[in-house]
């Protein structure tokens, strides 16, 4: 879909409803840059979107992520420029790329495409219960 149109749409369905929109490819071999990152983002929210959701994909192999599921620290400085940590939801589904988030952007960083049964795990890793992430609550403590 073109962008004018997405955010033609984003604007109409604003007036009534809360707007999620997404932002990336599934397609592994359709690449955004930066710069594409940042402004589709930075549109979609301007168009009247509450929060901008970050392709990841089940899989959590595309989009901000590479093949081998590391995270495209790129990507997700691109997402926040055209964004914030309060409007943008990474999609992680995997507990490496949770654990991620969570130390670079904190506890209550949002995170997306987390499947159901690992709810209570992403809330072990978000409270630093979990070695991923035990440094994230002594610094909770502190703050």
């Amino acid at each position: 879909m073109p962008l004018e149109d997405k955010h033609d749409l984003i604007r109409r369905a604003a007036e009534r409803f809360v707007v999620l929109s997404e932002v990336g490819r599934k397609d592994p071999h359709e690449y955004l840059t930066p710069d594409q990152w940042t402004a589709e983002v930075a549109d979609d929210l301007a168009a009247g979107a509450r929060w901008v959701i970050i392709e990841g994909r089940e899989s959590g192999t595309v989009g901000l992520y590479r093949d081998d599921g590391s995270v495209r620290e790129d990507i997700v400085a691109a997402a926040l420029r055209g964004g914030s940590v309060d409007t943008v939801l990474f999609e992680a589904p995997r507990k490496d790329q949770q654990a991620w988030f969570i130390r670079e952007y904190g506890s209550e960083v949002n995170l997306a495409n987390v499947a159901l049964d690992e709810a209570l795990a992403l809330e072990t890793l978000r409270r630093g219960l979990r070695a991923d992430t035990c440094d994230v609550s002594a610094r909770m403590v502190t703050t």
